[in-house]
């Protein structure tokens, strides 16, 4: 998988992803990505403040090195929210 390849552990994405089947969590994180753009999703910055955020929503103590290996990831799908292919590749990447 992708994401083993930045160092991130299967074990964190298994339990995000758990934590990510309570609708109340999703729909804070939903709502936090909502409007985001493509240029937002480059800049390490924009990115960092949402992994931080995602992660106190979510009760996930990152360590600062697990929170570079995600924005790095992120960083390098050069994800855009617009473009359905993307958004279909990620769901396949963490199904």
């Amino acid at each position: 998988m992708g994401y083993q390849q930045y160092g991130i552990s299967p074990q964190l994405v298994d339990r995000i992803k758990l934590k990510m089947k309570n609708p109340a969590v999703k729909e804070r994180v939903k709502n936090m990505i909502t409007g985001i753009s493509k240029q937002e999703l480059q800049d390490t910055a924009v990115v960092r403040k949402l992994v931080r955020n995602a992660s106190s929503v979510m009760h996930e103590k990152l360590t600062s090195a697990q929170e570079e290996q995600i924005v790095k990831f992120v960083i390098a799908q050069k994800i855009d929210p617009g473009n359905t292919f993307h958004l279909i590749r990620l769901w396949g990447m963490f199904r």
